[in-house]
């Protein structure tokens, strides 16, 4: 995951100074310690930081195309500064901590700062809210992009509060979520469109069901799994397999299988003039393309997607955060739990990531699941139960 966010210098540098107290806490972290091999490893992490909240997570998303490259070290040494994930430790491509998908709650909050007499309303980009959180207290559910750890501190405007219609466990998908969403941006479908989504992961899913939203557009998602046509299907979404939709009469294509074999499917499947929008991210692998084919008679247009980056025309307008909020709202469809396929604790998350990196299967959105504190103050929900991944 590119993004522009990052940790600012001063909060790293108030824990570490902070770690060495003597009623310091113990925080479990997720560690690629060299490609293909990680642990769980244990750090002191201070019991108070002035400004800062500390979350106790409770569930954490796989990111499985970005975080499997991660994990095998397929990080292209010119991206290792633009490829580093926010609240990242270590380098690409190992020792490392990695990941953006976690939920969990306010464990300590800092004291909110009185407003002053008279002060006007503080307003965000185009008139929205402004980022932060200065009124999050114990308790509350927020989501952050941070890696895989149980217990942390981060500035109150690193998180995002979950709303109310969101249950937590599915606050997983919101950095897929967003991912999406920026892609529709990119794209620009319109009413009655024909749609074709290439590639029928998660956020591929989560694309044709933007997609599908529209009105008059006919989605259809396309994958060499048919499994996933349970998932597509609970989304609204039709799916089918690679070579069964007729060639070049799609209004827009949007690529999303992380596979060679699927773009040059993207391509094909692209009506005259129409537009290939391409999600994935290959790492260090070189991809052909089908150049000499259909690809100029057509007028074909390949475009990058990537989430780092606000589309130009809505960044007068729009930050990330407000963007996460609104990934986040749209999680209130229940619908979306189809996309989360497994679920396992926390300890055996260095199994799990190693064979989600060699062959995930059908997994979809894989959840990482928190022992939760004693005593809770504000439990959620219990999740729609998931079978335990692998064996593990």
């Amino acid at each position: 995951m590119s993004d522009t966010r990052t940790t600012p210098a001063n909060a790293e540098a108030a824990v570490d100074a902070a770690a060495a107290a003597p009623d310091a806490l113990r925080s479990r972290q997720f560690w690629i310690r060299t490609p293909g091999e990680a642990e769980i490893r244990e750090a002191l992490i201070p019991a108070h930081v002035p400004g800062q909240l500390r979350i106790r997570a409770r569930w954490s998303g796989i990111s499985r195309g970005t975080e499997s490259l991660v994990f095998r070290g397929e990080v292209p040494p010119s991206l290792h500064a633009i490829m580093r994930a926010p609240f990242q430790e270590g380098d690409f491509p190992a020792p490392v901590k990695y990941g953006y998908a976690s939920v969990g709650q306010v464990d300590a909050a800092p004291a909110p700062a009185p407003a002053p007499a008279h002060a006007p309303a503080p307003e965000g980009p185009g008139g929205a809210p402004p980022a932060g959180n200065p009124s999050l207290k114990a308790g509350d559910w927020v989501f952050c992009l941070h890696p895989h750890q149980d217990l942390y501190w981060v500035p109150p405007e690193a998180v995002t509060r979950i709303p109310p219609g969101v249950p937590p466990a599915r606050a997983v998908l919101a950095a897929n979520m967003e991912t999406a969403l920026n892609a529709t941006w990119d794209a620009r479908p319109g009413p009655g469109d024909r749609i074709v989504v290439v590639g029928a992961g998660v956020v591929g899913l989560l694309v044709a069901w933007l997609c599908a939203r529209i009105p008059g557009t006919r989605v259809t998602a396309v994958d060499v799994a048919p499994a996933r046509a349970e998932a597509a299907r609970a989304l609204g979404v039709e799916l089918t397999t690679p070579g069964t939709l007729p060639r070049a009469s799609a209004d827009l294509v949007f690529h999303a299988s992380g596979s060679p074999e699927g773009a040059a499917e993207a391509l094909e499947l692209a009506g005259q003039e129409a537009t290939v929008v391409e999600l994935s991210w290959y790492g260090t692998r070189s991809v052909p393309l089908l150049l000499g084919e259909g690809f100029h008679p057509r007028r074909l247009t390949l475009r990058s997607s990537q989430v780092g980056a606000i589309p130009p025309e809505r960044r007068p307008r729009w930050d990330f955060a407000r963007r996460l909020q609104v990934a986040l709202n749209l999680l209130e469809a229940p619908e979306l739990d189809a996309l989360i396929t497994e679920e396992s604790p926390f300890d055996d998350l260095p199994r799990v990531m190693a064979e989600l990196a060699r062959d995930g299967g059908d997994t979809l959105c894989h959840r990482v699941r928190y022992p939760s504190p004693s005593p809770d103050p504000s439990p959620s929900p219990d999740p729609s139960p998931l079978p335990l991944s692998h064996g593990f």
